[in-house]
């Protein structure tokens, strides 16, 4: 379907990019702005297809506030999932023979309230300029949701990796970018983080449903 094939491919280049700029970027300002600046352009390009989620976070959050069909959760999230993988070996293909040390985070308590504490800023920007009633129909709303991504990524890659996504997570292990022992930090953080800003949207917005 249409909307699971958007989902695929705009997730795939999110992850595309990440993998290329963590491999041959190194540290500096070069990754996080390419990493938000194709989610911003993957989300204005897709938005009106599938409502841009490229991240199974994302998707819980806007389920848990009720403008994802039940029946679409577990698809979107696989989707999500499959372009992550996809476009991990395609940075593999890529970069043959090119590595980077994996990303083992210092503090497993800081790691995990970092994912937590930006992927719930993500979720939020998410739910109040992409569905909330009284935004409808801005123009800004890739622009705000890319942004955070690229706050959370100068802000915290340092403390957890800077996923905020489980997709990504998943994409970034598969490149050994990240250590696997950090998925269930990723997982946890992440989408406690997306139910929690859903719930703090619904709460704050109750008549918007």
């Amino acid at each position: 379907m249409p909307r699971y094939a958007q989902e695929t491919i705009g997730t795939f280049f999110l992850v595309l990019t990440i993998g290329c700029t963590g491999i041959a970027a190194g540290p500096g300002v070069i990754a996080p702005l390419a990493i938000g600046s194709i989610l911003m352009v993957m989300i204005y390009a897709g938005g009106h297809i599938s409502g841009a989620h490229y991240n199974p976070a994302v998707t819980l959050g806007v389920f848990i506030r009720g403008r994802c069909p039940t029946v679409d959760l577990v698809p979107y999230m696989a989707a999500q999932v499959f372009g992550g993988v996809a476009a991990a070996a395609t940075v593999l293909f890529f970069k043959t023979g090119q590595s980077a040390a994996p990303f083992v985070a210092r503090s497993v308590p800081a790691a995990l309230a970092a994912e937590f504490l930006f992927t719930y800023a993500l979720v939020y920007v998410v739910l109040n300029t992409a569905t909330a009633a009284a935004t409808k129909g801005n123009s800004y709303f890739g622009l705000a949701i890319g942004f955070t991504v690229l706050a959370g990524a100068f802000a915290v890659g340092d403390v957890s990796g800077g996923a905020f996504n489980p997709a990504v997570a998943v994409g970034a292990i598969v490149l050994g970018l990240v250590s696997p022992s950090m998925l269930w930090i990723y997982l946890t953080g992440e989408l406690l983080g997306a139910a929690a800003a859903a719930l703090t949207f619904k709460s704050l917005n109750p008549s918007d449903r």
